[in-house]
């Protein structure tokens, strides 16, 4: 049993009926998972507002109410809370019932439009290398000791993620390193406890629209929100916006990037070419000094190991760690390497729209390949327009495009490769349609010449294809395995 005035620590309340001196046995946000004597937080979501079946959960047990607006409720022995916003008390009753977990760990929190999940994986990267116990929150998964979670949210809802915390403080961990969304900042998701650094990578237009964010200005305020929950802030200096970011900081601030104005600098940037693989090399300038080599390629690969590092500085990690750790750090389906063949490179990649499938493209064809080819299908019940979007980058971009299908739910893979072509056809780009994966992927793999970048893009980390509501079991790097052990037996 937890006492009601332990879990109200952190936030101005009021109590508007009932007692405060009174036991809890549970904090529920759920209405179906009310349990006698437990605390319900009424949270008003998308389609649901848990304000409105108040009277439900009394009648299944609940003795305490956190409400953010008037409810109707029988006369009954329940205690009413009444707070500015329920999603932020939340925050603060999850961390005082789960022991306030977070102050047992250094949480980093990484906050941009891109760069967030390869960065979370090659902070652990190092910080394990350097002997750390590492627990890791973000869009792929949550990492627990040996646990893998796939992840429903990109940062999850306050009280899963001080569940989180209490299970890594159990399982002797001693840093967490997470992605932090701007609708989790937005959501005090983030709230009831303070991260140890927090790290801006950049900002461009994103998850504007209904249900995101109303225009770009609040999604930047939102961004902005972590650097008055930190202790030290870290923040990409070349990125244009990083000033209006920083707005209101609570923070220490210090900065990374490739312009003489930032504290940590890579420099003498060198394309990395070797069988099978591709990679940058660059020296470290400023409050560092050595040199260090990634095996992912371009200069966004220089951004995401120059962030880790800034990170990694304040944990007193050894050169020769970082050095290492880096040439082996491993993000699922963020320019994976596959190897397939010495003669030329396979990788997967995440790349899904446009934007991402220009920027992955335009970086590959700096290592002059003999063929640049694109593989890649859109998905069904989205925008037309990304389909003819990603159609005219890859008929640009790209030497050959190897059109295919990527999650078509409830429509026709072809009717959605008829709405790819109508963006090639505005190009010179050369293409074949190829409607299933795994054979497309084949076709890549035994035409592939001496030279050649082979891309895969769109599905990255998924491990499965979507078709009309059931989700089928499709993992790209097993349907590699597949086609070379059956071109092998021949």
């Amino acid at each position: 049993m937890y006492e009601l005035k332990d879990l109200l620590k952190g936030f101005s309340y009021s109590i508007l009926q009932g007692v405060e001196d009174r036991e809890v046995s549970d904090v529920v946000y759920d209405s179906r998972k009310v349990v006698e004597g437990s605390l319900f937080v009424c949270i008003k979501g998308t389609n649901f507002d848990a304000h409105d079946v108040a009277g439900d959960v009394v009648a299944a047990g609940a003795k305490v109410l956190v409400v953010e607006k008037d409810v109707k409720l029988p006369e009954e022995d329940v205690t009413v809370v009444k707070v500015d916003s329920t999603r932020y008390a939340m925050a603060f009753i999850a961390a005082n019932y789960y022991g306030n977990p977070a102050e047992k760990l250094k949480v980093i929190g990484i906050t941009g439009t891109k760069g967030k999940t390869t960065t979370t994986y090659l902070v652990k990267s190092i910080l394990e290398h350097a002997g750390y116990k590492v627990g890791l929150v973000g869009t792929i998964e949550t990492i627990i000791g040996d646990t893998h979670i796939p992840a429903k949210n990109t940062t999850p809802e306050s009280y899963v993620l001080q569940e989180t915390f209490r299970k890594m403080v159990d399982a002797g961990i001693e840093i967490c390193v997470m992605e932090v969304s701007s609708q989790g900042l937005m959501m005090h998701r983030t709230q009831g406890f303070t991260f140890e650094l927090g790290i801006f990578t950049n900002l461009e237009p994103d998850h504007i629209g209904p249900g995101e964010h109303a225009s770009f200005e609040e999604y930047m305020a939102c961004k902005g929100l972590l650097f008055k929950q930190c202790k030290k802030g870290i923040l990409n200096a070349d990125d244009a916006h990083m000033e209006k970011v920083l707005e209101g900081h609570t923070c220490e601030v210090e900065t990374f990037g490739m312009s003489d104005k930032a504290d940590l600098r890579a420099t003498n940037l060198k394309l990395v070419k070797k069988p099978g693989q591709l990679g940058v090399a660059f020296d470290l300038a400023g409050s560092l000094s050595y040199s260090v080599e990634v095996a992912t390629p371009g200069k966004f690969s220089v951004y995401n190991a120059l962030t880790a590092i800034s990170i990694c500085k304040h944990f007193e990690v050894k050169e020769k760690d970082v050095q290492e750790a880096l040439l082996k750090a491993h993000v699922k389906g963020r320019i994976e390497m596959v190897k397939v063949s010495d003669d030329f490179t396979l990788m997967i990649d995440y790349a899904h729209n446009a934007m991402a499938l220009e920027s992955l493209l335009t970086t590959l064809k700096e290592y002059e390949p003999h063929r640049l080819i694109s593989v890649f299908g859109c998905g069904g019940n989205r925008s037309k327009l990304r389909r003819y979007e990603m159609g005219e980058v890859s008929g640009n971009l790209a030497d050959l495009t190897i059109i295919t299908s990527d999650n078509p739910r409830f429509e026709e893979p072809l009717d959605i490769i008829a709405d790819i072509k109508v963006g090639m056809e505005k190009t010179k780009g050369k293409y074949v349609e190829i409607p299933d994966r795994k054979e497309a992927i084949r076709y890549a793999i035994k035409h592939g010449e001496p030279g050649d970048i082979i891309v895969l893009a769109g599905k990255g980390h998924e491990d499965y294809q979507e078709i009309k509501g059931v989700k089928y079991p499709m993992d790209e790097r097993v349907l590699i395995q597949e086609i070379l052990s059956e071109e092998a037996n021949g």
